[in-house]
C-alpha cells in the first residue's frame, strides 16, 4: 500500500476502496459460508453464526497458534478492536491448525489465554471453514459485510493500515445505507476462568552455577523471577505491566520476555513482544534497552548500531565471550550482537522460511525459537538451534561456517519418532540446551523432553509419554514445555501450559515440581507482598519545582480504618527527574488523605512514580478486619505547562 502522508493521500485511498467495494458488491457478490454448528468456540460460551451477526462487519482471522506471522497479526486486531469498540465490528479468529497438537480445543484455549486473545475463536479442527473460504496460507483475513457477503481478503501480516482504512470506508458506506446494527455481541472471555498462579506461561530459563540461582522468564506476567534451585525467590524484575520502559527492578516493563543468557554478571533478555534486547544489571538493580527500536522489524534487514535496528521477535539468545547469538523467530534468521560495540548483524539464514543447509548466510531456517552452544576449551565450536516450524534441530559449525540439519523433518513433516538423522520426527520444538556433550530438547508439541547426540545424530525420549498432563516421578507428564537449563545435575524445564518449573534429576530420572517460595525482603526493598499486581494509571503532566501527590483512600461506607495499625506508603521514582524527600511514610493514625511532596527537575523528560501502600480496615457491622496492599505506577511527563499536583485514589472493593 502506498504510504499515507497527507489528507489528500487518505481521501484518494478511500475513493479507491469505495470503488473496490462497489465492484465486489455488484460484480462478484460471494456469500460468506456460515460456521458449522458443531464446532467448538472460545470466548463466547456458545456457538456463533454469521446469520446472527447481520448488521455488523465481520473480520475472520485464519490463524494457527504456532505461527509467528499469526502472532504478529494479533496486535493489529487488538488495535482495530479498541479503535472501533462500540461500533458494529466483530473479529472472529478461525483456528485452523497446522500441527496435530494444535487441533485440540483445550490446547487452543491455552494459546488464547497466553496470547491474551479476547475476541471469539472457533476451533476449525478439520479445516471445514478453511476449505469453505478456500484459504491457502496462515495468516489470512477475510472481511464480510453486514449482509453476509465477502468484502475483501488480506493475506499475510503487516496489513493494519489497509484494514483500518477498508474498515473505515465500509462502516461509512453501510451506515449511509442504514444497514448497521450496533447491538453488542455477548462474550464470555476464557480469562475469567484463569486461576491465579505465581507463574504465568513461563518461557525460557537461565542458570548461573557461580551464584547458584535460576532466572525464569515469567512471560505471562511480563517479568523475570530470580530464585534458588530449591525455589526460594530472591527477586522479581519488572513491574508486571506490559511495556518497554527502562528503570529499576520495580518500575521497568517487559512484554512477554523469553530468552535469557548471562553476560558476565549481567543478564541479557529477549523482550520478545517488544522486539528488544534488554540488559539487567544486578548490581545497579536496573534494566536498560541495548538493542531494537521498539518497532517490529521487517524482512531482509541489514545490520547496524543495535539501538537503530528494529528487531523481529527475538526468541532466544546464547552468549559466548562478548557475542550474543539470537534466534530471531520473525525473519527466520540467526543474528549476532557484539555486546561491547553494540553492533548487530544477520549471522545465518537468508530470511526464507525453509529447511536449507549450506553456507550460513545462504541457508534457511523456519522460525528458530531456541539456541545453545558447544564450548570446548573456551572456544565456541557449534551452535544448536530448535527450528520450530520445520520440527528440526539444526547446527551451525563455526569451523566450517556451514549450517546442517541434525535430526527432524520439514515444514509439513512432523510427528513423534525417536531414531537417527532424518528418520527422527519432532513436533514444533522450542527449547535446546547443550550439556555434557548432549543437546537436551524440549519437544514442545509432543509434551516430551528428549536428548540428542549431536555427533551420532541420535535422538531419544528422556521424559514424557507424549500425553499432555502434570505428573511427577519416574513417568512425568508435561504440557507444551519450552525452556531448559541445567544446574547441579538437574534439568530445569519451563512447563509452560502448566505454569510451573519442573526439576528433572538426570541421575535418578525422577521428576519433581519446583515449589516457588517468596522470600521476606527488607521493608526498604518492598512494602507489599512480592507478586502484588501493579495498577498503571494514566500519564500525568507536572511542571518543574515542588509538586504534591495526594493519595486519597476511599473506603466503602461500611468500613473504617483500624486505628491501632498504621498506614504505610513506600514511594520510588524511575529516575532523578523526580526526587522524593521521604521515600517511606508511616502514618500512625490513618486518614483518608496523605500528601507526598515531590521535587520535579527542570529537564523536560519522561519519568514515573511507583507507590506501594499497606493499611488495615474493618467492617463496622461485624468487626471483620482486612489488610489492603496496593501498588500504583504513575507515568509522569515534565513540561513547563504541567500541573503542581496529582491525585491517586485507592478504593478497596
Amino acid at each position: 500500500m502506498t504510504p499515507i502522508r497527507t489528507e489528500a493521500d487518505r481521501l484518494s485511498l478511500h475513493t479507491q476502496i469505495r470503488e473496490k467495494i462497489r465492484e465486489v458488491r455488484t460484480k462478484v457478490k460471494i456469500k460468506g459460508p456460515d460456521f458449522p454448528p458443531e464446532l467448538k468456540w472460545l470466548n463466547t460460551g456458545r456457538p456463533l453464526s454469521l446469520k446472527e451477526l447481520r448488521g455488523k462487519i465481520v473480520l475472520l482471522d485464519f490463524w494457527t497458534y504456532c505461527c509467528i506471522n499469526c502472532m504478529h497479526v494479533l496486535p493489529d486486531l487488538k488495535y482495530l478492536e479498541e479503535k472501533y469498540a462500540g461500533r458494529p465490528f466483530v473479529v472472529i479468529g478461525v483456528h485452523s491448525a497446522k500441527f496435530t497438537n494444535e487441533k485440540e480445543a483445550a490446547h487452543v484455549r491455552q494459546a488464547v489465554l497466553r496470547y491474551e486473545v479476547e475476541h471469539p475463536v472457533v476451533v476449525d479442527q478439520d479445516y471445514q471453514i478453511w476449505q469453505a473460504y478456500t484459504v491457502r496460507a496462515w495468516p489470512t483475513l477475510v472481511m464480510i459485510d453486514p449482509e453476509g457477503y465477502l468484502l475483501g481478503v488480506f493475506s499475510g501480516e503487516g496489513n493494519r493500515d489497509i484494514l483500518e482504512n477498508y474498515l473505515e470506508v465500509a462502516l461509512a458506506i453501510f451506515e449511509e445505507e442504514g444497514k448497521l446494527d450496533n447491538s453488542p455481541v455477548a462474550l464470555q472471555p476464557e480469562r475469567l476462568d484463569l486461576p491465579d498462579s505465581l507463574l504465568s506461561y513461563p518461557g525460557k530459563i537461565a542458570a548461573d552455577a557461580k551464584t547458584h540461582r535460576l532466572i525464569i522468564a515469567d512471560s505471562g506476567h511480563n517479568r523475570l523471577i530470580v530464585c534458588t534451585p530449591d525455589g526460594v525467590i530472591r527477586d522479581m524484575i519488572g513491574s508486571g505491566l506490559p511495556g518497554n520502559a527502562d528503570g529499576d527492578f520495580e518500575t521497568a516493563h517487559f512484554y512477554h520476555p523469553q530468552g535469557l543468557a548471562f553476560h558476565g554478571e549481567d543478564l541479557i533478555v529477549c523482550d520478545t513482544d517488544n522486539h528488544l534486547l534488554r540488559r539487567v544489571d544486578f548490581g545497579a538493580r536496573s534494566v536498560t534497552t541495548i538493542a531494537g527500536t521498539g518497532e517490529q522489524g521487517g524482512y531482509g534487514q541489514r545490520g547496524g548500531a543495535a539501538l537503530k535496528v528494529a528487531l523481529n521477535s527475538p526468541w532466544d539468545i546464547f552468549i559466548h565471550a562478548n557475542t550474543g547469538y539470537i534466534a530471531m523467530a520473525g525473519p527466520h534468521q540467526i543474528w549476532s550482537i557484539d555486546l561491547k560495540t553494540h553492533r548487530l548483524e544477520p549471522f545465518a539464514g537468508s530470511g526464507h522460511e525453509a529447511r536449507r543447509d549450506g553456507e550460513r548466510l545462504g541457508a534457511a531456517f523456519a522460525q528458530p525459537s531456541g539456541i545453545t552452544g558447544e564450548v570446548i576449551g573456551n572456544q565456541l565450536l557449534r551452535l544448536f538451534i530448535a527450528d520450530s516450524e520445520i520440527s528440526c534441530v539444526r547446527q551451525i559449525d563455526l569451523r566450517s561456517e556451514k549450517v546442517g540439519t541434525l535430526v527432524g523433518g520439514d515444514l509439513f513433516q512432523f510427528g513423534d519418532h525417536d531414531g537417527a538423522e532424518d528418520s527422527v520426527r519432532l513436533q514444533h520444538p522450542l527449547g535446546v540446551h547443550f550439556h555434557d556433550g548432549k543437546v537436551f530438547l524440549a519437544d514442545t508439541y509432543n509434551h516430551k523432553i528428549k536428548v540428542l547426540d549431536p555427533n551420532l545424530r541420535l535422538c531419544k525420549t528422556l521424559f514424557g509419554d507424549g500425553t499432555p498432563g502434570f505428573e511427577n516421578g519416574r513417568a512425568p507428564r508435561f504440557f507444551e514445555p519450552s525452556g531448559l537449563a541445567v544446574l547441579h545435575g538437574k534439568l530445569y524445564v519451563a512447563d509452560t501450559n502448566n505454569h510451573a518449573i519442573r526439576a528433572l534429576d538426570l541421575h535418578t530420572k525422577q521428576a519433581a515440581t519446583m515449589n516457588l517460595k517468596p522470600q521476606e525482603l527488607p521493608l526498604t526493598d518492598h512494602l507489599v507482598a512480592m507478586g502484588t499486581p501493579a495498577q498503571r494509571l494514566a500519564q500525568q503532566v507536572l511542571r518543574p519545582g515542588t509538586a504534591h501527590v495526594y493519595v486519597k483512600i476511599a473506603l466503602p461506607e461500611t468500613m473504617i480504618f483500624n486505628e491501632g495499625s498504621p498506614l504505610q506508603i513506600l514511594a520510588r521514582s524511575r529516575n532523578d527527574s523526580l526526587r522524593l524527600p521521604e521515600t517511606m511514610m508511616t502514618v500512625p493514625r490513618p486518614s483518608h488523605e496523605v500528601v507526598l511532596p515531590v521535587l520535579v527537575s527542570a529537564v523536560e523528560e519522561e519519568s514515573a512514580l511507583r507507590l506501594e501502600m499497606i493499611y488495615y480496615y474493618c467492617d463496622k457491622t461485624n468487626n471483620l478486619c482486612l489488610v489492603r496492599q496496593a501498588v500504583y505506577e504513575l507515568p509522569i511527563r515534565i513540561t513547563n505547562s504541567g500541573a503542581d499536583r496529582i491525585e491517586i485514589v485507592d478504593a478497596p472493593a
